[in-house]
């Protein structure tokens, strides 16, 4: 009876029957997780994109602007923002466009400013505008200043379990006026 169970014991050790379904259930959760974690990346990257695409549509919208525009006109524009970023969410998206001339020494001023959102606020009119890029207007010129800051929180929140924040900012030199006014942005 002991060398029946032992020639048992050698067909078991030999039987390859199996051996695929094994190798399968071992490397299943780590093509799981790199499927999942491709997918969060590839979200993300699209949110970062789109947040990008809010700001450059909303600053290019406003540069195309007649010389004087007025603060429904650059409500409506700053919710086409809130647009550009569909299908993800727009709670967290704040945007803040602002008018900029150079004084007479070159420092960037805010003639106006207008924001849209929970991390951004508008900038006071005549503030000097900080961290602006050095020599990018001369004395007299002027630009619209187009910012986003959007906080992502991935729907699959295992492979990257963090808030995602992404900010941008876009300058673009006004193409109808040397100067866009808005005298009622408060």
């Amino acid at each position: 009876m002991h060398l029946k169970h032992l020639s048992w014991a050698r067909r078991l050790i030999r039987d390859e029957r199996g051996v695929s379904a094994v190798e399968f259930a071992l490397i299943l959760p780590i093509m799981v997780l790199l499927y999942l974690g491709l997918a969060e990346i590839t979200l993300s990257m699209m949110a970062e994109r789109r947040a990008s695409h809010a700001a450059s549509a909303v600053g290019d919208l406003l540069a195309q602007s007649p010389q004087n525009i007025k603060n429904a006109g650059v409500n409506q524009v700053l919710y086409i923002g809130d647009a550009s970023l569909q299908p993800f969410p727009t709670a967290n998206l704040s945007l803040r466009v602002t008018s900029v001339q150079a004084d007479a020494n070159g420092s960037p001023k805010v003639v106006w400013s207008k924001a849209k959102g929970p991390a951004l606020s508008k900038l006071a009119n005549g503030a000097t505008v900080a961290g602006f890029p050095t020599n990018m207007l001369a004395a007299g010129e002027s630009l619209i200043m187009s910012e986003v800051k959007y906080s992502y929180n991935t729907p699959l929140y295992k492979v990257i379990p963090r808030t995602l924040n992404f900010q941008d900012v876009f300058y673009l030199r006004p193409r109808r006026a040397d100067v866009i006014s808005c005298a009622d942005c408060t």
